[in-house]
């Protein structure tokens, strides 16, 4: 049981669409214009570098305030999964921004969201995604890239580290437990990215800059 309310509390902070917000605010649906995307590459192709970084921080806030809230109601009583606990209110926070319900189920793809989860749950899991992810993206450009490339080896670094007993309180059926959550996370996040990944193979993605030459109607 404390597992699905860890996840229904993830979702009900999921659904705060911050692209929908800060377009509406800037009187455009963010869902008509670029990639149709409710995230934070379409708010920065569209809205400009600003709103993009809004918008980052916003889902990316909203997955952390997640897990504090999870973590304040289960911290003392569930110490041992608390890390465990703290993924299925992430994941539920990544479901919640993916298909928010009155959205018609339709929001971004989780990165930023996925970017709050490494940040509050572990500090050498944040220094290792900050710097593979940045360190694609700008010898690439490409956002979907380096997002995937990210998850792939933070699904790796969590598997070593679980069984080097980085988290010695954990048994090993939560810790198998924790590689499936993260998993089908990482599969989520391949799943949203199939039509990036095959601009990707075709030689077609678009680039990603952090500047105004992004900037389409």
């Amino acid at each position: 049981m404390v597992r699905v309310i860890a996840i229904l509390i993830g979702y009900v902070f999921g659904l705060f669409q911050t692209a929908f917000f800060y377009g509406k605010l800037h009187g455009i649906d963010i869902r008509e214009h670029g990639s149709g995307n409710s995230g934070t590459t379409n708010a920065l192709r569209v809205l400009g570098t600003k709103a993009g970084l809004i918008v980052f921080l916003g889902d990316c806030l909203k997955c952390i305030l997640a897990i504090v809230v999870v973590r304040l109601l289960f911290g003392n009583s569930h110490e041992d999964m608390i890390k465990l606990l703290a993924l299925y209110a992430a994941a539920g926070a990544i479901l919640g921004h993916n298909y928010p319900f009155y959205m018609g189920f339709k929001g971004g793809k989780g990165i930023a969201a996925t970017a709050g989860l490494v940040i509050a749950f572990d500090p050498w899991f944040t220094l290792v995604g900050v710097v593979t992810f940045f360190t694609i993206f700008f010898t690439t450009h490409f956002v979907s890239l380096g997002s995937l490339l990210t998850y792939t080896i933070l699904m790796i670094m969590l598997v070593i580290c679980g069984q080097l007993d980085y988290f010695p309180y954990m048994s090993q059926g939560e810790l198998i437990e924790m590689y499936v959550v993260f998993a089908f996370l990482m599969a989520l996040a391949f799943w949203k990215h199939r039509e990036n990944i095959k601009r990707l193979l075709s030689g077609t993605e678009r680039k990603t800059y952090l500047s105004k030459k992004n900037k389409v109607d």
